[in-house]
């Protein structure tokens, strides 16, 4: 006779996992752009896949999630999430690798169904205001991830990896910091690990800023409204004011999870086109390379502060600038992705670690042009 499930893992079930379905895209070859269903109130989201999302791979082990940054080119990010996973020599057969495009009214193949951001208002967490109307981006990200956990659809999936890149960074950094879902995945067992590239900002848990050689509060009046949301709690947005969570809380949360940094050496132009050069973002730092080594000191600050111990490791890629292509294609990053298959391999790059962050060791390959 069958053993049928407990009361608790019915429980974990009704709380976990949300119905979804796949509706066929303008083509269902793998790697073009399909049409993924999902939600409570159901919607589609574009997705560019390595697999037809009619029709699953049945023995998937791991999915990669990476998301474009403000361009919205989804299809280049799925390009480079290809050459990862061809580098760390993972297969569709067992890794499942999706591209979510936040699509824009200005896009190309918009479907019925699907939300409609506002420009770059995704990168925030703000709600799609055309399509399906209300869907925030962090709502977004919370559904695909509740999708990829049903053990229905994927019964030996293990691992998750979000990755971001430059916008796409700053949309992970926040979620990474107030997506109430991590845990429960946690639960069913898979391991979410998220892989932050060179943000233009990030989102502070405490007033201070970097000042000298330390932190302080700016003085009185240096810029208006500097600690509110999208850079610090000031004005917190719903989906993470509804969790009633203090500084401290959110952060003992975050210093919990897998959360890694990368950023380019060469990632130091004040003036980039692309970098956030508002008030509020200036006083993180000049440049993203500067924000990103602040931020690692504000996280051992704050660890001080509250007595909670946090290891998020970060490497700053030597030769690379702000192109997600060259970030990535350097084996430190592979390293940093897919830590547990690199140690298991003889690799030219030798890893280690200390409480504040992780360094790596490995020959420079020499410079070229970034797009």
């Amino acid at each position: 006779m069958a053993r049928l499930p407990s009361l608790a893992a019915l429980l974990l079930a009704a709380a976990l996992f949300l119905p979804s379905t796949t509706v066929p895209a303008q083509s269902t070859t793998p790697s073009s752009r399909q049409a993924l269903t999902i939600g409570t109130v159901p919607y589609a989201m574009a997705i560019f896949a390595n697999a037809d999302l009619g029709q699953l791979p049945s023995h998937v082990v791991r999915a990669v999630i990476i998301v474009h940054g403000v361009k919205r080119n989804a299809d280049d990010y799925f390009a480079l999430g290809e050459d990862l996973l061809q580098r760390a020599q993972l297969t569709p057969e067992n890794t499942l690798l999706l591209a979510p495009n936040f699509m824009a009214h200005k896009d190309a193949g918009i479907l019925p169904g699907m939300p409609v951001w506002g420009g770059d208002a995704w990168m925030q967490g703000e709600a799609s205001i055309r399509g399906v109307k209300g869907i925030t981006s962090f709502a977004a990200m919370d559904d695909l991830l509740r999708w990829l956990a049903d053990p229905e659809r994927f019964p030996d999936l293990r691992e998750i990896v979000l990755i971001g890149h430059s916008a796409g960074a700053q949309l992970m950094q926040r979620h990474a910091l107030m997506s109430p879902v991590p845990e429960i995945l946690q639960q069913a067992r898979l391991h979410l690990r998220y892989v932050l590239s060179s943000p233009s900002s990030y989102l502070y848990l405490s007033p201070e800023r970097p000042h000298g050689a330390g932190l302080a509060i700016p003085a009185t009046g240096a810029c208006a409204g500097y600690d509110d949301y999208r850079y610090g709690l000031g004005q917190a947005p719903d989906y993470l004011a509804r969790q009633h969570l203090d500084a401290r809380q959110l952060f003992v949360r975050y210093a919990g999870r897998d959360v890694r940094y990368l950023v380019g050496g060469r990632d130091v132009d004040p003036a980039h086109r692309y970098l956030d050069r508002s008030c509020a973002a200036a006083l993180q730092g000049p440049t993203r390379l500067a924000r990103q080594l602040a931020y690692l000191e504000d996280e051992q600050f704050l660890a001080k502060r509250w007595q909670v111990q946090v290891q998020h490791p970060q490497q700053v890629i030597p030769d690379a600038a702000h192109g997600a292509p060259k970030l990535y294609r350097s084996p430190l990053a592979l390293a940093m992705i897919f830590p547990a298959l690199e140690q298991n391999r003889a690799s030219p790059c030798q890893i280690t670690g200390s409480a504040a962050a992780e360094t790596a060791q490995c020959p420079q390959s020499k410079p070229e042009n970034e797009k």
